[in-house]
């Protein structure tokens, strides 16, 4: 048991962070609006998780202009989707080890 827990993800534990990329790997892409919408959040929130996650480079962070105004859009890294793929095996093996 204690190894199925070693396996998962303390980046993962927030429902905010695991939210933001489960729509990531979903969509390929979101600028901050869209996940902002579907989390439901506020926008410093969306903001300190944001930047959790890309601190531990699991997305990437693209800003532009379109037209006049900057948008910023949100992927997620190579290393990003071995992390949340591990994190979801894990948690996939802990609830099949308690049925």
């Amino acid at each position: 048991m204690k190894g199925l827990i070693s396996d998962l993800n303390k980046a993962f534990d927030n429902k905010v962070r695991l939210g933001i990329m489960a729509i990531l790997l979903t969509k390929n892409e979101s600028d901050f609006i869209g996940l902002k919408t579907a989390l439901d959040v506020t926008d410093g929130n969306l903001a300190s998780h944001l930047k959790a996650l890309e601190k531990e480079k699991y997305i990437e962070v693209m800003k532009q202009f379109i037209g006049r105004k900057p948008n910023t859009q949100y992927l997620v890294t190579n290393k990003g989707k071995l992390a949340f793929q591990k994190h979801i095996n894990a948690l996939e093996a802990l609830i099949a080890n308690n049925k």
